[in-house]
């Protein structure tokens, strides 16, 4: 059986593990390299062919979009399928990904099934799936591709992709925080700012309790779905006039109760960042720099 190569590019190791443990349960036999940035895979892909690229967005030294452009250029990778795996789903970032030659999109937090899913696919148009016909579960080769974020955009079809959802759109993002108030209760959170946690199994609207460089405390609401402990996670945080907004990277370290009683409405949610690029990191310090004014939280009785 001949060989299937994947290139997986993402500076954090995190989810560069999830990707390489993902593709090798249900692909048994595939390829697997890594790079850390963009820079680092573009040094590899120019000595070695692949079979399909898996690649994140936001990286420093040299971005996803930019390896994308690049790689299009290369006479020998004009049709190799490149998926962009990443926190970015904007359609503004989605068209310009599909400006540059990008096959398709995985949103972060994803999934195993999302992410053999287009991965299926693109091996499927290429024609390299056979290759691991073999080996692969039935299931996943005849799983539809769900959520094609590319087709949506092009109007091929009218599944909404979650990549490209609004926050609005999601079951749990409309139950509101409850607002700020003078209702006493025997726990109350120290308010920084608010902002939205992204995780595999829903998303959640959040308030931050404590923020550094290395993790994030959040208070959500809980809902029909729970963060589940070292689940894959994208905090995305909104600050200032300029309502810049970062995206950060993480997984699930910790969930707790926020009262002490088994009914509590409140979790706390304890996520561990896992990026590695100096203008999150930046961002993330003037967030920091910026939480001198903060207000109580109270959570419903």
């Amino acid at each position: 059986m001949s060989k299937v190569n994947v290139l997986v590019v993402d500076d954090a190791s995190f989810i560069r593990d999830l990707i390489k443990k993902g593709l090798r349960s249900y692909f048994p036999g595939i390829q697997i390299q890594e790079a850390v940035n963009g820079l680092k895979a573009q040094q590899i892909l120019s000595t070695q062919d692949f079979d399909l690229i898996l690649c994140d967005w936001e990286m420093p030294e040299m971005s996803g979009l930019e390896l994308l452009e690049w790689f299009r250029q290369q006479p020998q990778f004009k049709t190799v399928p490149f998926i962009m795996v990443t926190s970015r789903g904007d359609k503004d970032n989605v068209v310009q990904a599909i400006q540059a030659g990008v096959t398709d999109y995985v949103g972060k937090p994803f999934t195993q099934e999302q992410l053999t899913s287009k991965v299926t696919k693109a091996l499927t148009r290429s024609g390299r799936l056979a290759a691991l016909t073999a080996s692969a579960p039935s299931k996943i080769l005849s799983t539809g591709v769900a959520n094609d974020s590319l087709s949506v955009l092009t109007g091929q079809t009218s599944v909404a992709p979650s990549v490209l959802k609004k926050p609005t759109s999601s079951p749990l993002l409309a139950a509101s925080l409850t607002p700020v108030s003078a209702a006493t209760s025997s726990s109350t959170v120290r308010e920084q700012g608010q902002g939205r946690l992204r995780l595999s199994n829903g998303e959640f609207a959040c308030v931050i309790k404590a923020l550094s460089l290395k993790d994030a405390l959040v208070v959500v609401k809980r809902g029909n779905t729970l963060p589940q402990i070292l689940d894959s996670a994208v905090l995305d945080l909104e600050q200032g006039e300029e309502a810049e907004v970062a995206r950060l990277n993480a997984y699930v370290h910790a969930v707790s109760a926020l009262e002490s009683r088994p009914d509590s409405e409140w979790l706390q949610v304890t996520c561990r960042f896992v990026d590695s690029d100096p203008k999150k990191m930046d961002y993330l310090s003037r967030l920091i720099a910026r939480g001198t004014t903060q207000r109580h939280f109270s959570p419903s009785a």
